[in-house]
């Protein structure tokens, strides 16, 4: 029994279906089905003192003038389809390595 070819195959399966559940849930990201994997969060507000308070105040009437252009949480969402685009990058990628071992397991 050729065990580097039961193992190519293996390989090959597997690096499949890496790439396949990553298509899936990107899929399922971009269409809106499943939530986008929160890596960056907006920060929330908690005790604050004078200096933090103008601080915070500024920063308020800034967020005022820019919810016309921006909605709210719009850039944490782009960041986080950012972070996801890359890691899906990196799993199709890897994905791909592996079914490339596996192809020249079974070719041997």
């Amino acid at each position: 029994m050729d065990y580097a070819k039961i193992f190519g195959w293996v390989l090959l399966i597997t690096g499949i279906l890496v790439i396949g559940w990553t298509l899936m849930t990107s899929y399922g990201i971009f269409t809106g089905e499943v939530e986008v994997p929160e890596v960056f969060k907006t920060a929330e507000g908690g005790e604050v003192s004078q200096k933090e308070g103008i601080q915070a105040g500024l920063e308020e009437m800034m967020s005022q003038q820019l919810q016309g252009m921006l909605p709210i949480g719009s850039i944490t969402t782009m960041l986080n389809l950012a972070a996801w685009s890359i890691l899906a990058f990196i799993l199709i990628f890897g994905g791909g390595q592996i079914s490339g071992l596996g192809i020249k397991l079974i070719k041997k």
